[in-house]
């Protein structure tokens, strides 16, 4: 498994690939989305940075706090979650989650509230680098699909997660050249 410096390196570079990507969008292609069960490129950024502020990071916290919400050091990771740990990634599939108003992020207002979402989140992840080594591997929280992790594996998610979405971003921005060429 990889180092959390060596993490927090891959994805400063991973945010820099959305950054540039950011540069070359207007709002219409932010906005645009190819049908109404996907979701449009500005949503998708929305996505990267709510789950890391509210889901990853927030986990981190968690673990480095030793709250309640921690589960006991007997619970395991789901055979998913083995196999991603395992990978050091994300299968290359789609991964779908119903439409929901607590899941489905909202569109974006402006390309500066993406760009300044991504950087607090590489600042915020620079500052809780550090401090993940000293939480006993003991303290976990529950994943939906990969089951129980440590404060560790919460970060190691945060650059998996990143680049899996890069397939997406790909894809999106496939629809808009085949559309508008």
């Amino acid at each position: 498994m990889r180092s959390t410096a060596e993490a927090l390196q891959a994805f400063e570079t991973v945010v820099g690939r959305y950054l540039s990507e950011l540069e070359s969008l207007d709002m219409e292609q932010l906005l645009k989305k190819p049908n109404e069960e996907e979701w449009s490129i500005g949503q998708m950024y929305m996505h990267l940075i709510q789950s890391a502020q509210f889901m990853h990071l927030n986990n981190v916290d968690q673990c480095l706090a030793g709250s309640e919400a921690t589960v006991d050091a007997a619970e395991e990771k789901t055979e998913r979650g083995k196999g991603a740990f395992e990978l050091g990634s994300f299968p290359p599939v789609r991964i779908r989650v119903p439409d929901s108003p607590q899941y489905t992020p909202k569109q974006p207002e402006s390309k500066e509230q993406l760009k300044e979402g991504l950087l607090g989140v590489v600042e915020r992840t620079k500052r809780t680098e550090s401090a993940v080594s000293k939480v006993p591997e003991s303290r976990k929280i529950i994943h939906p699909g990969f089951g129980a992790l440590n404060a560790n594996e919460w970060f190691l998610l945060i650059e998996m997660h990143y680049r899996h979405h890069l397939l997406q971003l790909e894809r999106l921005k496939d629809f808009w050249e085949i559309t508008y060429e």
